[in-house]
């Protein structure tokens, strides 16, 4: 893989002399409080501002700090107008835009696009502090405030939108978020590499309409432009075998806004073209302009990441909160990440769109280090750390065997439709961690919170023992998603069998350390490739196996998500796509969401009579019944005072109600 310049080798910017701020600026006199006439740069954000790794308005304003430069942040600025994004003043080099933690839209709107009543990173869960397409209406904010400041945005609303997108809000398709934000440049992924580069070029006088080589960024350019040196179009003639200097172009915004086809052609080609060891460019034209996307940005080394988490956060909201409680907060102030990014691939996740495919691991040593941060430095730490992990627990230091055959994989998963006879799935470095965090001095418990990968987990039955043992409340949350094949298949994830594998051993080493514990199951209903039928076996399994789950899940197409173009294009990308390729079963219908989604809560009464019909729909009469073999009761509360009385026959003994 290409070699990249390390994030600490630059000559820190001359504002270094100010020092290490407590809190990055907010207002002018926090400002002048720490003696500066300006702000380098401004991140403009919908996020309320916390001072901790897990809030990227943090994380990138102390690499910067880290680098010499002044950083002040606009937190859930007014939108209304631009006076409230002038606060701070003029920006010297650039404002950096972004929605926050969330897509707007996910974090404003449910699955049934329903408003949320809260909003968990603000204070008080108050859910009307950020605008629909947050990145857009700030952007133009500070385009309105500051006509010549360059304008930079990224953050995952940005990363998922950095093509032409399916829209769920708006059913239909649109057009990159770039155009539209008017900004000079998009940053995609965890951009610290290319965030850090970016600043100190700007900082020397370079003009931002003319970097075009910085890894992880796109750009608007006039049609038919390309770079000055060698670069060729794949399948041309004169194409290069070097695919560093070589591009990919993408079905057009014309195209693939009306032509389901070609979407789903864009999305594959899209996402074939994710792995940074030996991704293309990308170009897509929109109008008289092309989108210019370079190959995604290398990964950290765990010296780099590191050195980001390491960086002197004050670990707590910004003073200007005061005691309100900011949901977001509370979840993860004590909770410790340990790494980034997933090869998982699920099609109906936007990690890999954003965070790639590449496991990024910290070192042991940091990770205690932050462990101690928690316990001497966080209010409220009761001796337990609620969780370490990342987009899944157990995939720390998990990588490729062979870095050259990492290097050209173009699979989209590590681990479907198997694992990877090449992937290193050894537990041994995490089970490691696991014990000395849990010996270190004022930590009593040691909790995982995030989602576990189980069809890893079974490879290392030393690794569920410990688990079990020391690192569960009571309950552990694990996501099968489905049981059948269908929806499985389109999701990439692992059958149930793995899942009930899992659960074989956990439940043995639970008895084993003397402990009651259960499996928190997720579940997913409306997925594309889902089968009403499909949700029937689904809830028989549930009912076979006692579960009666309270929260349940719609599937909601994020942008960019290959599920997404699925459910757009009724088309695999998975597969190639043509005309006569294979279609995809899609529940796009209201009552037909709904009633998928009533089939994981089958033991709802007020679910009962929608099963009813669609089970004598379906010709599963047979499930409808008083007893334990049937699905949902005859009888339904308020329409008689109890149900029907049982009958004993000689063929069966008159099962309890469901």
């Amino acid at each position: 893989m290409t070699s990249a310049r390390l994030l600490t080798s630059y000559r820190k910017f001359w504002a270094q002399r100010f020092g290490i701020a407590p809190f990055l600026p907010m207002s002018r006199p926090e400002m002048e409080a720490l003696g500066w006439d300006s702000c380098d740069v401004i991140i403009v954000t919908g996020d309320a501002y916390i001072d901790h790794p897990s809030f990227g308005m943090a994380l990138i304003g102390r690499l910067l700090e880290a680098q010499g430069f002044r950083v002040g942040i606009i937190a859930q600025p007014d939108w209304r107008s631009a006076a409230d994004f002038t606060r701070l003043g003029k920006p010297n080099l650039y404002f950096g835009v972004t929605a926050g933690n969330m897509d707007s839209m996910v974090n404003r709107y449910t699955a049934e696009r329903r408003i949320r009543s809260n909003d968990a990173y603000t204070p008080g869960g108050s859910p009307d502090k950020r605008p629909d397409r947050a990145t857009m209406v700030y952007a133009q904010r500070c385009r309105e405030a500051y006509a010549q400041v360059p304008l930079v945005i990224g953050g995952i609303e940005a990363s998922l939108r950095r093509i032409a997108h399916y829209d769920y809000w708006s059913d239909k398709v649109r057009r990159s978020i770039l155009p539209d934000c008017k900004a000079d440049m998009l940053l995609f992924g965890n951009a610290e590499r290319a965030l850090v580069e970016l600043t100190h070029r700007l900082s020397k006088g370079e003009d931002i309409a003319a970097i075009h080589d910085l890894r992880g960024s796109a750009y608007m350019v006039p049609q038919g432009w390309r770079p000055a040196d060698d670069w060729q179009e794949a399948g041309s003639r004169t194409s290069t075998t070097d695919r560093s200097h070589s591009f990919i172009r993408l079905p057009a915004y014309d195209e693939v806004k009306d032509d389901t086809l070609r979407y789903a052609q864009a999305a594959r080609a899209f996402h074939l073209e994710s792995n940074p060891g030996n991704a293309r460019a990308l170009v897509q034209t929109h109008g008289d302009r092309d989108l210019w996307l370079n190959p995604p940005p290398l990964p950290l080394s765990t010296a780099e990441l590191d050195h980001v988490y390491d960086l002197p956060y004050a670990r707590a909201p910004h003073p200007s909160y005061g005691a309100e409680r900011i949901p977001a907060w509370e979840m993860i102030r004590h909770s410790v990440a340990i790494m980034r990014g997933c090869f998982g691939g699920c099609t109906f996740c936007s990690i890999t769109e954003h965070e790639g495919r590449i496991v990024q691991s910290r070192s042991e040593a940091s990770i205690l280090r932050e462990i101690e941060a928690v316990r001497d430095r966080t209010d409220g730490y009761t001796g337990i750390i609620s969780d370490l992990g990342g987009p899944t627990a157990n995939m720390y230091r998990m990588a490729c065997k062979d870095a050259a055959i990492e290097a050209a994989c173009r699979r989209l998963s590590c681990v479907y439709p198997d694992i990877c006879d090449n992937l290193n799935t050894d537990h041994a470095p995490l089970i490691q961690l696991y014990r000395h965090a849990r010996q270190l001095p004022g930590v009593k418990k040691v909790l995982i919170g995030s989602g576990l990968r189980y069809d890893l987990a079974v490879r290392s039955p030393e690794y569920i023992k410990e688990l079990a043992a020391h690192h569960v409340g009571g309950y552990l949350k694990i996501a099968p998603e489905h049981t059948e094949s269908g929806p499985l298949a389109k999701m990439m994830k692992p059958g149930i069998d793995s899942y009930e594998k899992f659960k074989r051993l956990f439940d043995q080493a639970s008895v084993a350390a003397g402990k009651e514990q259960y499996l928190i199951p997720y579940f997913i209903a409306a997925h594309p490739g889902t089968t009403d039928g499909d949700m029937v076996e689904l809830a028989l399994w549930l009912k076979r196996n006692g579960f009666r789950l309270d929260q349940v899940q719609t599937f909601l197409p994020t942008p960019l998500a290959l599920a997404t173009a699925m459910w757009h294009t009724e088309r695999n990308p998975l597969k190639q796509v043509t005309s006569s390729s294979e279609t995809v079963a899609v529940v796009r219908g209201g009552r037909q969401r709904r009633l998928q989604k009533a089939f994981l809560r089958y033991h709802d009464p007020e679910n009962w009579p929608l099963l009813r019909e669609a089970l004598k729909r379906l010709g599963r009469s047979d499930l409808i019944g008083n007893g334990k073999k049937h699905l949902v009761p005859t009888w339904q509360p308020g329409v008689a005072d109890k149900p029907p009385a049982r009958v004993k026959s000689p063929r069966t003994s008159g099962g309890r109600r469901s």
